[in-house]
């Protein structure tokens, strides 16, 4: 098993697999056009374009600047794997806060992360699901102002 690297931002990359890593293999030498080993900025975009990914211009250089350990302004191999972890790590967290917010509209807060969620509500979910969590102790944490309403925020940090 190959152990998640660590970024620049100190956030944790998602590990690719073998067959991942064999397609960035193929999309690194195709965009590799003068076969230096190296891919700079306009080569990236072409290839991240290629891999189904629109990265604006800025993007594409904040990930160079994430993963050019030489300060070369281009990128090797290893480290267009970096920025496809980075990627891969971006896009699943991005899914997380979408299963947070869903869950937070279902419960009566809206998709933009407004309004707010009744804790009695939240308790008759946890009763009605037979869940074994302390939503007591969940509540009293989270809705520090003890206003029987939780929002966005403090949903989110409950649900962590």
């Amino acid at each position: 098993m190959r152990k998640r690297n660590a970024t620049r931002e100190g956030s944790v990359a998602m590990p690719l697999s073998q067959e991942e890593i064999n397609g960035c293999r193929e999309a690194f030498n195709k965009f590799d056009k003068d076969g230096s080993g190296t891919i700079d900025a306009s080569e990236l975009k072409a290839t991240l374009n290629a891999m189904g990914q629109n990265p604006t211009e800025e993007e594409i250089f904040q990930m160079i600047s994430q993963v050019d350990d030489d300060n070369s302004g281009e990128i090797e191999f290893a480290e267009f794997l970096k920025v496809i972890e980075n990627q891969k790590a971006s896009a699943a967290k991005a899914n997380d806060e979408t299963d947070t917010i869903e869950a937070f509209v279902a419960l009566g807060g809206h998709s933009d992360k407004t309004g707010e969620i009744s804790t009695e509500k939240l308790r008759a979910v946890v009763k009605d699901f037979g869940l074994t969590i302390d939503i007591e102790k969940l509540i009293r944490e989270t809705d520090a102002d003890g206003s029987g309403k939780v929002d966005y925020e403090e949903f989110k940090a409950m649900m962590a």
